[in-house]
Order: C-alpha cells, then structure tokens, then sequence
C-alpha cells in the first residue's frame, strides 16, 4: 500500500460525513465510507485490494478501535439503566426468541446452514448507532430508558455469541478463546480501577495535561493492542478484544480528554479506512449472480425487524422498538471474520451488509416516530 492509496482512502471517506450530513436522514457516517469502498474496491474501479498485507493490518487495527469505541458506548455506569435491567432483559431474551425461529425459516429459505449466524445477527443491536440517534433526536422519557440496557444486552451478548456460532467446527475452541479474551478484559478493568481510586491516574492525568503527553491514551491504545494480539494468539476475533476493553474502560468511567482523543484517533483515521477497507473487499457482483443472496440480504433485515417488534406485546413503543433494531458491529464483524475464515458462500458477506443497511431503514424510522412523541422526562444521555 502505498502513500497514494492512503490519501485516496482518506479523501473517499468524507463520503461518510457528507452523506450524514443532512440530519433529517439520520444516516450513520460509515455507509458513506462503506460505499465508497464498494465503488473503488473489488466490485467497482478496482483502484483499491483489500487483500494487501499492509491494508489488511490497517483495517484490522481500525475494526479493534472501533468495536472498542462502540464498547465505550455501553452506558453501564449509568444508575438509570441499572435499575432498567430487567425489563431490558426480557425484551432482548424475548427479541432472542422470536430471531431464532425467524433465523431458521430464512436459512430454509434460501439454503444455506448458518441459521444460528442469521440468529445473532437479527437478534442484535447497536449501541454505537442507537446512542448517537438518541443523543441526535434529544430523546427523553421513561421509555428510552428501557431500551438503553435492552440494547446494551443485545450488543454485548451478540459479541459475545458471534465467534461461537460463526465457525461450529471450531465452537470448543472459540469458547475457550472467548473466555480468556473476557478474563484479560476482566483484568484490565480491575487494574483500571485500582488506578482510579489510587488516585495515580488523576495525578498522571494532571502532568499529561498540562505537558501534553497524551499518557493515558497512549495507555489505553497499548492495552487495547495488547488484548488484539492475546486475540489472535487464542484464535478469537478481534471484535471481542476491542468490545471488552471498551467495556472496561466505560465501566470504570472514561475521561472526556481520553474519550476526545480516541474519538479522533478512530474517527479520523481508523475507522473511515477499516470501512472503506470493508467495503473494498465486498464483491457484490457475486450477489447479482446469485438472486438468493438478495433474498437473504432482505430476509435478515426483515427479520431483524420482525423480531424487535416482538416487545410491543410487552408494551414496547413501536417507535423504541423500532430503534432497538439499529446493526453495526455484528453483521460487520461476521462479514469480516466470515470472509477472512472462508466460511461464508459467494455474495453471503455482502448480504449481510444488505441486511444491515435494511434494518437501519427501521432504526431511521423509529428514531423519527420517537422524536415526534418523546414526553418531557429528563433527557437520557450516553
């Protein structure tokens, strides 16, 4: 890869900001960056090979961050949703459910024997996307706070779920390797919190600050890779390593200067080229070869759809319910480890992209139903 490639991946993923730009929309910036990867990778111009050595360890370092960034979006110091929690429960169990039995009648659909995959991924949802639109539509009431830890369950048991279901062959191993990676992130929180109250990061925060030296992100990012590397060495994802870390450090309270710098880190440069890289990588011509692939693209995200709604029984707000049904790190992270595994068919990943992108229509939905109907209850806030 060369410098040229890099500035092209850099330029190509302002796709990102301008398409979100309009905030009727409520689009996520990295459909912009993904499309954009699609039109200059293996499916368009071909100007970008997501399969050279140097791309791929950028991209992989960018999936890391960015599923740590989504980890720190989990709200699980907040007193609120503590005491939301079961009621959370219950809806993702519920929402669970009903995924499972969709998630089979679609493989039967279309033929293929990934029905617990197709589980995971409808029964997921987002916290990386659902707070941003919440944070965006300035949504307040009773009712998001309900569905805060109920997507916070959702996101972190999907994680969880994905390397055990992804590649059955394999699911000993997996959940060997899941443990430990959970273990290490265990530790790390412990070794944060030991820190915290020592008050040896407030005194470090203070020299950093005032010297500009940037400690405790340097801190975090080396923690981080060092979880990524213990990963890869027990055959995990690394979408679990960069979760669990990003759940450690929002269990212990991130401080806004490291929240700041990270954001940018990722935002800036990580996460833009994981996704143009991601996109770059889709051959979605294999999709036009292969009609059932469209047919499971548009099963998933109806699915996904269809099993968020299944709370209204349990007096969910469609709206809520609706939100609830926002993917991101999942599918993305079954693309990626399925394609990199070989264990997805032809045109499979970029239908799970297609399911993504059609539960995301939900999730703009919701959040413009909810907008519309939020009460006048204190506002909920990552």
């Amino acid at each position: 890869m060369s410098f040229l490639d890099l500035a092209i991946v850099c330029a190509v993923a302002l796709a990102g900001p301008l398409l979100a730009a309009p905030l009727r929309w409520h689009l996520p910036v990295v459909l912009g960056e993904l499309l954009a990867g699609v039109v200059l990778g293996v499916t368009g111009f071909g100007v970008l090979d997501a399969g050279e050595a140097t791309f791929t360890f950028l991209g992989n370092a960018g999936f890391v961050l960015v599923m740590f960034v989504a980890g720190t979006h989990v709200p699980v110091r907040d007193e609120r949703i503590r005491t939301a929690l079961r009621t959370g429960l219950v809806r993702a169990l519920v929402v669970g459910v009903v995924a499972v039995l969709l998630a089979y009648a679609v493989a039967r659909l279309v033929g293929i024997s990934h029905a617990p995959l197709y589980a995971v991924l409808m029964a997921s949802s987002s916290a990386a996307l659902v707070l941003p639109i919440v944070g965006s539509l300035e949504l307040q009431g009773p009712a998001l706070v309900d569905l805060l830890p109920q997507v916070a369950v959702a996101d972190a048991l999907c994680i969880v779920l994905l390397p055990l279901v992804i590649d059955p062959a394999h699911v000993g191993r997996a959940a060997v390797g899941a443990a430990v990676v959970l273990l290490a992130g265990g530790a790390f929180f412990l070794a944060l919190r030991q820190v915290e109250r020592s008050g040896v990061r407030e005194r470090v925060h203070r020299v950093s600050e005032d010297r500009q030296f940037a400690v405790e992100l340097r801190v975090s990012l080396a923690a981080l890779f060092a979880l990524a590397a213990l990963a890869v060495s027990v055959h995990v994802s690394l979408m679990l390593a960069g979760f669990a870390a990003g759940l450690a450090v929002a269990a212990v309270g991130e401080p806004r200067r490291v929240a700041r710098q990270l954001f940018a880190v990722t935002e800036g440069f990580f996460g833009p080229l994981f996704f143009v890289w991601l996109g770059a990588g889709l051959q979605l011509r294999d999709v036009a070869h292969h009609p059932s692939m469209v047919v499971l693209g548009l099963g998933l995200g109806a699915g996904a759809t269809l099993a968020h709604l299944a709370p209204l029984a349990l007096r969910q707000p469609t709206s809520y319910a609706l939100l609830a049904t926002a993917q991101l790190g999942v599918p993305v992270a079954a693309t990626t480890i399925g394609g990199q595994l070989g264990l997805l068919q032809p045109g499979e990943g970029a239908a799970l992209i297609l399911g993504a992108l059609v539960a995301l229509v939900a999730t703009v939905v919701g959040g413009s139903l909810a907008a519309r109907t939020t009460s006048g209850s204190p506002t909920m806030t990552s």
